[in-house]
């Protein structure tokens, strides 16, 4: 435990542009409750590697092709979570559904955003960009994201924080993907695991 600080492991698997927002937050004491040790991807070409690296964070890679089962896979993460002393577990872009055995363990933890405001276009299937096209494709004048707690459902557990974001004319899955990252995810995400780490200092 850092400085009395909530230790804060990312999972991660692409380009890591939600890690950056939370090292930048960091960096700039938006995050202050809490200290990012470690960062655990799925992917070894995962660019949110080089992130961390440069920003002086440990990282790991776990794949599951090596692991054999999801249950080896999602085992050597705990493992990798326990040695590092991690409170919270944050999923930025983390491609890969968590069972129940997993999430069980870790009861108001783990901590996810998800680019649409949930309970809409939200669940089994809907990640990137397919969230993006099922807004424009239903016709709806607002979207966003939500920071919610990782239960054993895909994108059910308690919201704790949403924003909005309007749709524009013209707007393409792509176009609107960058303004909810942009304009939500990489601003409330930072706010949202800041309030988690604080809570948790609170309870010790």
């Amino acid at each position: 435990m850092t400085e009395n600080k909530i230790n804060i492991a990312v999972l991660v698997s692409g380009g890591g542009t939600n890690l950056q927002a939370l090292i930048d937050a960091e960096k700039s004491g938006i995050i202050k409750s809490g200290s990012i040790k470690l960062v655990i991807s799925n992917n070894k070409d995962a660019y949110a590697l080089t992130r961390a690296a440069n920003a002086g964070i440990d990282t790991a890679v776990v794949l599951k092709s090596e692991c054999g089962s999801a249950q080896a896979f999602e085992n050597a993460i705990s493992k990798l979570l326990d040695k590092n002393g991690i409170d919270v577990i944050v999923l930025a872009g983390f491609m890969s559904i968590l069972s129940e055995d997993f999430t069980s363990k870790y009861p108001k933890q783990i901590i996810n955003v998800h680019p649409s405001l949930i309970p809409s276009f939200c669940g089994k299937g809907f990640y990137g960009l397919r969230v993006h096209e099922a807004a424009l494709e239903y016709g709806v004048k607002v979207t966003g994201a939500t920071v919610h707690f990782v239960n054993e459902i895909p994108d059910g557990g308690e919201i704790i924080m949403q924003k909005a974001v309007a749709i524009k004319d013209g707007d393409t899955p792509e176009k609107l993907q960058k303004r909810v990252m942009r304009q939500a995810e990489w601003k409330i995400l930072p706010l949202a695991v800041e309030k988690v780490c604080s809570n948790k200092l609170d309870r010790r």
